[in-house]
């Protein structure tokens, strides 16, 4: 059973944008680096969790700092918001599983503590939706409902063969674990996981779908290109969408396997949009971050037979050569760069619409 207080999760947000009724803005790549570093003043046990999160074991700073989790939680955030204008979310608990749920529906400047105790863990857990156990995602937490397991009280009191038969031998054992509080994932102390951005502004409040995936095109081929320069691949993909009224929505897809490959990252990118269901959204601007990147030499990439995709790759290739010799812009998909369709094709026109004739 969990101990009291070993393991604090850290979610960070702009105090500027912690009193706000609309969305949060994102935290700023370097100022989450800085807030990392700041965590790693209270102990060296500290899990990156971009883009504004984290994980930590404060077991050996209690005695340290001589301090209680708590009273290392408050400290942590008087600096936080002191010294780089931000806000925390803080959930403790005895291990990282309590203490993410202990976060989870906390305001800004919030700390909540779990109780260590079996009673004290149990009543945190009793009445909580089933979607709420991290670790179960839409799919199972609606076959869980079809059951009538829709409390994380109800999913603990279930057999475990019930779950396992519901979700799996292997997803049912675990989630049995979880609804009871278990959790033995350890906190892995890692450097924040590098990302790489690019945003763009649209000339005035964009309702056209077509030039907002015209403008994601863009952003996932010039991510790609990076990636590509530099050795790197993506784990998964960010889309950000900034409205007129300045809120934004943010959503994040795992990929199917670490990739700079332009095509799929633009196939996700796409999906991403198309699932947010945009019919007269006023659209400010786009971004892409590449999340969870990593040295490509050190991913896998399952082979294809499929003749055009390894075309794809050649001319990819060949792009990034001339992208490399000329320039960054010497190369993109003609897609990208296509003519508004209003001007896309059309022949010139005289003062009253009608089109000019060709002289023979």
């Amino acid at each position: 059973m969990p101990r009291a207080g070993v393991a604090l999760y850290v979610r960070f947000r702009p105090a500027a944008a912690a009193g706000a009724s609309g969305a949060a803005s994102p935290l700023g790549e370097e100022t989450y680096e800085r807030l990392i570093a700041l965590l790693g003043e209270f102990t060296p046990v500290v899990e990156a969790l971009p883009p504004d999160a984290a994980l930590a074991d404060v077991r050996g700073a209690q005695r340290y700092f001589g301090r209680d989790a708590a009273g290392i939680a408050e400290l942590l955030r008087l600096r936080a918001l002191a010294w780089y204008d931000a806000e925390c979310v803080i959930g403790i608990a005895g291990n990282p599983l309590l203490a993410r749920m202990a976060a989870q529906d906390a305001s800004p400047g919030e700390v909540r503590v779990v109780p260590g105790d079996p009673e004290g863990v149990a009543a945190f857990l009793d009445r909580r939706p089933a979607a709420a156990l991290h670790g179960i995602g839409p799919a199972a937490a609606r076959a869980l409902c079809a059951y009538g397991l829709d409390s994380v009280g109800r999913i603990a009191a279930a057999p475990p063969a019930t779950l396992q038969r519901i979700l799996g031998a292997k997803a049912g054992r675990r989630v049995s674990e979880r609804a009871r509080g278990i959790d033995p994932t350890p906190v892995t102390p890692n450097a924040p996981a590098r990302s790489m951005a690019a945003e763009h502004r649209f000339a005035h409040d964009e309702l056209d779908e077509a030039r907002r995936r015209r403008a994601l095109l863009s952003l996932a081929d010039e991510l790609g290109s990076r990636m590509r320069s530099g050795g790197q691949v993506a784990g998964a993909l960010t889309l950000t969408v900034r409205y007129a009224d300045r809120s934004t929505t943010t959503r994040t897809r795992r990929l199917a396997e670490p990739t700079a490959h332009g095509p799929a990252l633009t196939e996700v990118a796409y999906a991403l949009h198309s699932a947010l269901g945009l019919q007269r959204a006023r659209v400010r601007a786009v971004a892409l971050r590449a999340e969870d990147l990593r040295r490509a030499e050190r991913a896998a990439r399952q082979l294809t037979f499929d003749p055009a995709d390894d075309k794809a790759r050649r001319i990819e290739a060949a792009a990034d050569r001339a992208r490399a010799r000329f320039g960054a812009h010497a190369a993109r998909p003609a897609a990208a760069a296509a003519a508004p369709a209003s001007a896309a094709g059309r022949r010139p026109r005289g003062p009253y619409g009608q089109p000019y004739r060709r002289s023979a």
